[in-house]
Parts: structure tokens; C-alpha cells; sequence
């Protein structure tokens, strides 16, 4: 009934669409990286990515009756790589994926000029929540502000956090500094000590200088913001050097079950953020096997489907296709503009209903956008390793809005100075 209901769903807009419904088709290029240093934790999210457009292409047509090119450029991760893809892309483009805070930081003036909205769910520029000074830039569900706030809402809800000594063991890159600013307001608020301990991107599998100064300054916790290698490496050195797993805590592209499989038993009660999780028992995973493992249409596999990042993966293909959906509805047509689409992306309002009605229950926390909202700041558990798998060991946690609110207006006026003439949007009003 739910397969029948999209497709009257999408044969309705496609008659209302008249011959669009066989247009060229809706690109979408994904700024990839399924090689380089990060390419074990990047192939996973590619897969997802791609087979849920994959998947709307077989099952419904694609989006409204249209169908999504969903190519890849591939980075390796690179920044200067990431420009090429976006400039080899942004001629036909609805959308850009940078798919790196350090791309994102470097198309971010270029989108004003070229009118293209980025989507960089979960990644990015933190003040690129404000709609009001970043027409085209989104970072839906959340910001990394969002995520360290919540981190430190876990520890404070395990003890309070006056005294401590939270280690901050970052990628040295764009990236990892990025929750900085937040972290270093609440340590000064809450009265804990932050000590920042970067990670050069030759030292992300040898970390052995980070380990030891972890070991001699005792922290209480560890908050790692890695990526790629670096993960790896870090969950390696805890558990050689005896760090207690439970008090280690990931960002949430911290939180990926092949590094933790590297260890095992050992990692039990390493922790991560999330917006996202796998649910096996979601329809959309049945209409997956049905449409594309079945007929060998997947570049991935049982092991892989069933971990956080494919799922993710997924979820970040959901978003925008939703965006798209949103845009065909109100403008009343298949083939969207990168301007109908950043409307869109404005007006998702992804709830408990719509997500059943995608088949995607429990994979994401609910949550809507608007002019001047451009993250929607959804909340996210903490997933806890128990030897074998990623579970849930919170019920939701929602962002301190309003510190975080007061940061993002200070920051996306200190970058809109720092790069005068900034267009803002004067239209946004709420």
C-alpha cells in the first residue's frame, strides 16, 4: 500500500507536469571520496548515498517521475580536488555536495555568485545554520557545534563537569577545529579544562606522541573529532595504552563500526554522537534488497548495509531528495532550478509521519528547517560499542539552542565583515 501510495503519489505530479515527467533528469553530483586516507570511511557513505537515489530511480521513477543523475566526481578528499569537482559540476547542478569542511569553507563565496545551494549534512561551517547570512549553505540535521554540545550534555548528565579535564584529540584540519569555538566558551563557563591535541594528517596512524601526552595529562575524558585514518588510530592507542573506553567519546564520523571491529571486545563502551542509525527492520532496507541486491545493482554488501555510516549514508540521499520534493510540490513541476531547490531545503519538515511514510523510522531524529533555520538542529543519541555492534545508549539529546544560537549570529556576522561585500538575505525574516 505505502509502494502504491508514492507511485499515485508521483504519476499525480508527473500528469500535472505534463511532458517534464521525461526530462533530461535532476543532476545531483556528489563530491566523492572513495580514495585516499579517508576513503575506508567514505566508501560506506558514498554507497548509501548512491543507492538511495539508485533505489528512487528504480522503484519510483526517480523523484515526482524524474529521474536523478546522481554522478560522482571523485576528490580523494582534497580541497583543490573538491574545487575542480565543483566547478567541473556546478554548469548542470541543482546542488553541490562538498563533502569536506574544507571544500565547503572554499565554494562557500563562490554559491552566492553561482546560485547553488550546498548541502553538507552534518559537516561544515558551523554558522551556516544562519539562513539569514548563508542563502545557499545547509548543514542539516546538525552542526558541529550541535555535536559537541550535546557530548558535553552526556558528560554533565553523568557528573558534573566542574574541575574536569576533557582531552580534545582533533584531526588538524578545517574539520577538527571547527567545534572549538564551543567547546572553549563552555569550558570557561562550566569551569572544566579543555586541552586541545591536534593530529597532523601524516600522524593519523601513528599517534603515539598524542597517546602519551593523554597518558601523562590523565584527562578525565576524551572527546575525538577524526576522521578516516584517524580513527582507527586513536581506538588503537586507547587500547594499548589501557585508556577506559567508557569515557572516550566520538564525533560522529567517529562513530564507525569498521574501526571498532579492528578492536573488538577491547572497545567495548567507546561512545559516539549520532544523527543517524541503522534500522534493519525499516522498509526501506526490504525495498533496497528488492530493487537493487537482488538484481546486483549495489556496490555494497550485507555487512556494510547493516552498519551506522551506510545508513547514513541513506539518510543524507533522503534529505535531498525531499528537498527536491518539497520544491516540486510548490512550484508545481519536475525539473527544479538550484533556486527552487534551495526553497526546498528551506521547507523540509521531516516528522515522525513523513518518515514512516518514507520507510525510514528511527533512522534519523525528526526535524524541519526554515529561512533562517538551515540545520534544524534535530538532536542525537549517543551510540555506545558493545563488542560488536553500535547501540543506543541515550534517548535523544537535543543541542543547547540558545548558546548556540547567540554563537552561530556572532560568527556568521564576524564572516560576512571578514568577507565584505556579503549578499545577506534581507527576505528572511523568521
Amino acid at each position: 500500500m505505502k509502494h502504491f501510495t508514492r507511485l499515485a503519489a508521483a504519476a499525480a505530479l508527473g500528469a500535472l507536469m505534463g511532458g517534464t515527467a521525461l526530462a533530461e533528469g535532476l543532476y545531483t553530483p556528489n563530491l566523492a571520496y572513495r580514495t585516499g586516507p579517508f576513503a575506508a570511511t567514505g566508501i560506506p557513505i558514498m554507497n548509501g548515498q548512491k543507492d538511495y537515489m539508485e533505489l528512487l530511480n528504480a522503484r519510483d521513477g526517480g523523484i515526482g517521475g524524474v529521474p536523478v543523475d546522481f554522478e560522482e566526481c571523485e576528490t580523494g578528499y582534497s580541497t583543490e580536488k573538491g574545487v575542480e569537482c565543483y566547478e567541473k559540476t556546478k554548469g548542470r547542478a541543482i546542488v553541490t555536495q562538498p563533502w569536506s569542511t574544507g571544500i565547503t569553507l572554499q565554494v562557500l563565496p563562490k554559491t552566492n555568485v553561482d546560485e547553488i545551494p550546498i548541502l553538507a549534512p552534518g559537516y561544515g561551517f558551523s554558522p551556516m545554520a544562519d539562513g539569514k547570512v548563508f542563502k545557499w549553505a545547509f548543514n542539516t540535521p546538525l552542526s558541529y557545534w550541535d555535536g559537541a554540545s550535546i557530548i558535553l550534555e552526556y558528560l554533565s548528565q553523568q557528573g558534573d563537569l566542574k574541575g574536569k579535564k576533557v582531552a580534545f584529540l582533533h584531526l588538524d584540519h578545517p574539520f577538527g577545529k571547527e567545534p572549538l569555538p564551543y567547546l572553549e566558551m563552555k569550558a570557561e563557563s562550566q569551569g572544566f579544562e579543555l586541552l586541545p591535541i591536534p593530529v597532523g594528517l601524516k600522524e593519523m596512524q601513528n599517534q603515539s606522541a598524542q597517546w602519551l601526552q593523554i597518558r601523562r595529562e590523565r584527562p578525565d575524558y576524551v572527546i575525538m573529532w577524526g576522521w578516516g585514518a584517524m580513527n582507527a588510530g586513536a581506538i588503537t592507542e586507547a587500547v594499548k595504552t589501557k585508556f577506559p573506553m567508557e569515557n572516550m567519546l566520538g564525533v560522529w564520523w567517529a562513530g564507525h563500526d569498521a574501526d571498532l571491529n579492528l578492536v573488538g571486545e577491547a572497545g567495548k563502551g567507546y561512545k559516539s554522537v549520532s544523527w543517524s542509525f541503522p534500522n534493519p527492520d525499516a522498509p526501506i532496507m526490504a525495498d533496497l534488497q528488492k530493487y537493487l541486491v537482488e538484481p546486483g545493482n549495489t556496490l555494497s554488501n550485507p555487512e556494510e548495509m547493516a552498519g551506522v555510516f551506510y545508513s547514513r549514508g541513506l539518510v543524507i540521499s533522503m534529505m535531498l531528495a525531499e528537498g527536491i520534493h518539497v520544491a516540486q510540490a510548490h512550484f508545481g513541476k519536475g525539473e527544479i532550478s538550484p533556486s527552487e531547490l534551495r526553497w526546498g531545503l528551506e521547507n523540509l519538515n521531516l516528522t515522525e509521519e513523513r518518515l514512516a511514510e518514507l520507510g525510514m523510522t528511527g533512522m534519523v531524529p525528526p526535524f524541519s528547517t526554515s529561512c533562517a533555520n538551515h540545520t534544524g538542529h534535530s538532536g542525537g543519541w549517543i551510540l555506545e560499542w558493545d563488542g560488536a555492534k553500535f547501540t543506543k545508549a541515550s534517548d535523544l539529546i537535543m543541542p543547547d539552542s540558545a548558546a548556540i544560537a547567540e554563537l552561530e549570529e556572532a560568527k556568521a556576522k564576524e564572516y560576512a565583515e571578514a568577507n565584505a561585500p556579503w549578499p545577506m538575505n534581507d527576505d528572511c525574516k523568521m
